[in-house]
């Protein structure tokens, strides 16, 4: 890394992630800061960053504040910031009032945000380069409900609805009839402008149960670009990631090289720097369409950096720094398979309602190969504001059956007391048949969701009489 290019930097964001990202700033011996809102006093972040400053009484405001955190930075000495994942990480303003500070953002610039957030430009930035994307019109907020009617009859249902701006699973509404679409379209305008100040809304074919392939991108601030190697998330619940695998199990080499050539050039097109994620749906013909560009650090990172050996936080460091990427794409290859699965306090057989409290007891999983990501500890006591994830384990192995044996094994050995959590319906998937084999799409668990819960009930009473205990001792 050269030196003295970066101090100082200041993490915007909590929990997992800014711990993940204060490790790679002490590996780096970069010095680092942490914000907290009041209610994060205790979060595991704020206790191992070099420095912490509280940026407000509100739990989510002083996260989301971009002159606040832009100031603090300021005021510890920091020369850049690193936004993690969620928040403000791909907020164009944000990005361009870093960069308007004299300060680096740690990500890509802040034209590239504003090109590839807005789905349609993305769409229409990929068409031309030759990129395939799915059938879909423009923006459609002008058009007149009749109008509407004409092009999704002329797409041919089931038509997706999207909010331009959208993102994490939000502003989507799947259409399979006529007498859907204007209930949807008005009811996806509404939820775009309440979660991302943006009612604009697009349309596209609905692929029916495809496979969704992502491709993690490194790119240089002088034209060097590569991808590393792809990742598998289609085990997904209402459009939300579950569990994730890299390499994708099933696809041929044939067809992760074109998928592989065709994301680098989708990142090229828009000359893109830092780390950030080409992401496919594929179906049952091996036809594979962009569908987004996230342009920050993905949830399910680590699993790349499993297989692949590539610290991929400490790159995005070192490429903001102005390293030059010095991994040449023949240099990439995935050894071996990692499986990735978020553990959330959330109670699965009650519609997978968040679950906050206290954590009683704290027993992660250990072993070769097995890696947890996590800000939780014992007696620390989860805050129902924020995203209800507590962990992400991860396991790797030199196949893909072996790997889903670590996991089914890793997940029966990993404990969290005192909160309802989704371990229970994690494990339950890692020993399904199909699952182990590979058989899976974006509608694996919509279809299977009730027998697979039904299979863990008992498992379930189990944690929840625990939980019933644990507090009545706690009473006594």
């Amino acid at each position: 890394m050269q030196q003295g290019a970066i101090h100082k930097i200041l993490i915007a964001n909590r929990g997992e992630i800014a711990i993940r990202i204060v490790r790679a700033c002490k590996d780096l011996h970069i010095a680092n800061v942490a914000i907290y809102t009041k209610p994060d006093a205790e979060c595991l972040h704020v206790k191992v960053a070099d420095e912490a400053y509280c940026v407000g009484d509100e739990p989510l405001k002083g996260y989301l504040d971009p002159a606040k955190i832009i100031e603090t930075a300021k005021q510890c000495g920091a020369d850049a910031i690193h936004p993690g994942y969620g928040f403000l990480s791909e907020n164009y303003d944000f990005a361009k009032a870093v960069e308007d500070a004299g300060l680096i953002l740690i990500g890509p610039k802040s034209d590239i945000i504003l090109k590839m957030g807005n789905k349609n430009i993305a769409r229409s930035l990929m068409k031309e380069n030759g990129i395939p994307v799915v059938p879909g019109t423009e923006p459609l907020n002008k058009e007149s409900m009749d109008t509407i009617k004409t092009l999704a009859r002329r797409i041919g249902y089931p038509v997706i609805l999207k909010s331009s701006g959208g993102g994490g699973g939000r502003g989507i509404r799947e259409v399979w009839s006529e007498d859907e679409l204007e209930d949807n379209y008005e009811s996806c305008k509404r939820e775009a402008k309440a979660f991302f100040n943006n009612d604009e809304v697009f349309m596209e074919k609905l692929i029916e149960k495809p496979r969704h392939i992502e491709f993690q991108i490194l790119g240089d601030n002088y034209g060097n670009i590569i991808h590393l190697c792809e990742r598998d998330c289609s085990i997904q619940r209402r459009h939300q990631k579950v569990i994730e695998i890299a390499p994708c199990p099933t696809i041929s080499e044939d067809l992760r090289k074109r998928m592989g050539v065709a994301a680098v050039a989708a990142a090229k097109a828009v000359g893109y720097t830092n780390a950030g994620t080409i992401e496919f749906l594929l179906d049952d013909y091996n036809n594979f369409y962009f569908m987004e560009m996230n342009t920050r650090i993905q949830v399910e990172h680590g699993i790349t950096e499993e297989v692949t050996g590539v610290d991929i936080i400490g790159r995005q460091i070192r490429i903001a720094s102005g390293e030059i990427l010095d991994i040449e794409q023949s240099e990439v290859k995935a050894r071996g398979v990692a499986i990735e699965a978020r553990i959330t306090a959330e109670n699965a057989w009650k519609d997978f309602a968040p679950s906050p409290g206290t954590i009683t007891g704290y027993f992660p999983a250990l072993g070769p190969g097995v890696r947890v990501d996590t800000h939780i500890y014992q007696d620390y006591e989860i805050p129902p504001f924020y995203d209800s994830m507590l962990a992400k384990i991860m396991v790797k192995a030199s196949s893909y059956d072996l790997a889903v044996s670590k996991l089914e094994r890793a997940l029966d050995e990993f404990k969290i007391e005192g909160v309802t959590t989704t371990l229970p319906f994690l494990h339950a998937i890692s020993k399904r048949r199909h699952f182990r084999k590979g058989f899976f799409d974006t509608s694996y668990l919509e279809e299977r969701l009730e027998d697979i819960l039904e299979n863990t009930a008992d498992e379930a009473s189990e944690v929840v009489a625990a939980i019933a205990a644990a507090k009545l001792r706690g009473e006594q």
